[in-house]
């Protein structure tokens, strides 16, 4: 057995509707309604389902916990002009833009965090 691709991730989160715009503010994100009016963000072949604090879906984490994930994103947007679109929308960096290395390459990131607290890292790929 051999996993091909991560499909979705799922994040605790306060208020469905302060996640949902933050994502598509900052990130481009797409909102999503599947299932029985479950919510999700989707972007390239992915998506991020979001389970509301106190009323996950099942099956569900042991501990979900709002604040506790620390993600990735790759961009193809140059890592100068995401910071420059972040300002604008005054979102705080906290860290970068700094070297990393990612699951396939070297990266340049930078850090800042969404409404909930988690961590969250965009990168431009930067060599092979």
């Amino acid at each position: 057995m051999r996993v091909r691709a991560i499909d979705h991730v799922v994040l605790t989160v306060r208020d469905l509707e302060n996640t949902l715009s933050f994502y598509e503010r900052t990130l481009g994100m797409t909102r999503v309604t599947f299932g029985e009016g479950r919510r999700a963000l989707a972007f390239g072949d992915q998506k991020i389902n979001l389970h509301l604090a106190g009323r996950e879906f099942e099956p569900k984490a042991r501990s979900p916990q709002p604040g506790s994930a620390d993600l990735c994103f790759v961009t193809d947007v140059p890592i100068e002009e995401v910071v420059a679109h972040l300002g604008r929308i005054g979102v705080a960096i906290e860290l970068g833009p700094l070297p990393k290395t990612g699951a396939r390459t070297a990266l340049r990131s930078i850090y800042f965090r969404d409404p909930d607290g988690n961590l969250i890292e965009v990168a431009n790929e930067v060599g092979p």
